[in-house]
């Protein structure tokens, strides 16, 4: 059996996405179909269960059904059809909030629940989708999608800078490379945080056990992972949640997320890093009640990209662009200040 690191690959070719795990050693039995969910984004379990009716999931080289029970060490590859890759970047007529532009970049204000670009399960409606409809001949990055700097989580908002050509690419992103970018976010996390500021070091990588996740490394596993490194400081504190300015030194994916778990002040309604559920407060009916309409006024994690600032690839000039923060986060803070404010009193 060949070498297959543990992580999950994809093959965009004409019909399929591939998908390859190695199983880890301490893993308890768990039937694959919910094993998978906790690994391949956007696939529901009517897809996995469909995927194992038709023959798609094979262990070990040997096609399974949906039942089959996941054991340590066990090497799954899972095919699903998706649409031919030619077909993926489709312009499509979708608003876009310039915040600035010139004939070198733009920057960009994007909302929360926006896919920055096409991937597993989010085929249209994203970022580029909206980009190659509005902008012609942007350049390609070595990923090859148009025109994209970095990039923010779906359900994360705020501000993003896109190249609009080749110089302006290689610049920016050897900018964001070397660290020399200044990116801003502004973060409702759970509990109380003690001190006033802080700096948060730690490798970033997948999850072993969820490959949805990113985890910390610890010392004894700093091979694992890449250097992390995220500054923050408290705003305001507001009783059993914290609105803290996080600035990222590095840029790795979900990286304030992971970080400020790992310190534990997990962000508020972070669904996939366990935020979605009261981790401090009191056991009162009232307060489950309060932050429940805290979840259905904000239904994301409270996080938002304010501040981006960058130099100008072509003037030299330091570029620095500010974000308000929206109506949904803005409400959430008010209705927690409002709690902190009447229980204090």
């Amino acid at each position: 059996m060949p070498n297959i690191p543990d992580i999950s690959e994809s093959d965009d070719n004409e019909l399929y996405e591939h998908h390859a795990f190695r199983v880890v050693s301490g893993q308890q039995p768990l039937r694959i179909d919910k094993y998978l969910m906790n690994f391949i984004e956007n696939a529901t379990r009517n897809k996995i269960q469909a995927a194992a009716k038709d023959g798609s999931i094979f262990v070990n080289d040997v096609p399974v059904k949906s039942n089959y029970k996941v054991k340590p060490n066990d090497y799954i590859t899972v095919r699903f059809e998706h649409p031919p890759h030619e077909n993926l970047l489709i312009a499509e007529d979708i608003p876009i909030d310039v915040v600035y532009e010139d004939d070198d970049l733009l920057v960009v204000n994007k909302p929360a629940g926006m896919v920055v670009h096409p991937g597993h399960g989010n085929y249209s409606g994203t970022l580029i989708n909206a980009l190659i409809f509005h902008f012609e001949n942007l350049p390609n990055n070595s990923s090859e999608r148009p025109g994209l700097v970095h990039r923010i989580d779906k359900d994360t908002s705020g501000l993003l800078v896109v190249a609009k050509t080749e110089q302006a690419m290689a610049h920016l992103s050897n900018q964001f490379a070397k660290k020399t970018s200044e990116r801003e976010y502004v973060a409702l996390v759970w509990g109380n945080i003690e001190e006033e500021e802080g700096t948060i070091e730690g490798n970033i990588g997948r999850h072993p056990k969820n490959r949805l996740q990113n985890t910390v490394f610890l010392d004894d596993e700093e091979e694992q992972g890449k250097p992390a490194v995220t500054h923050y400081k408290v705003i305001e504190r507001l009783g059993y949640v914290t609105l803290v300015s996080c600035i990222l030194e590095t840029g790795r994916t979900h990286q304030i997320r992971v970080h400020m778990k790992h310190i534990g002040h997990t962000l508020f309604n972070d669904e996939r890093y366990g935020g979605e559920r009261i981790l401090k407060g009191t056991t009162f009916t009232k307060y489950k009640q309060f932050v429940d309409n805290c979840f259905k006024i904000l239904p994301r994690q409270a996080l938002h990209a304010k501040t981006l600032g960058f130099v100008h690839p072509t003037t030299g000039e330091f570029m620095q662009f500010q974000s308000e923060v929206p109506e949904d986060m803005t409400q959430c803070i008010e209705k927690w200040r409002h709690y902190a404010k009447h229980t204090n009193e």
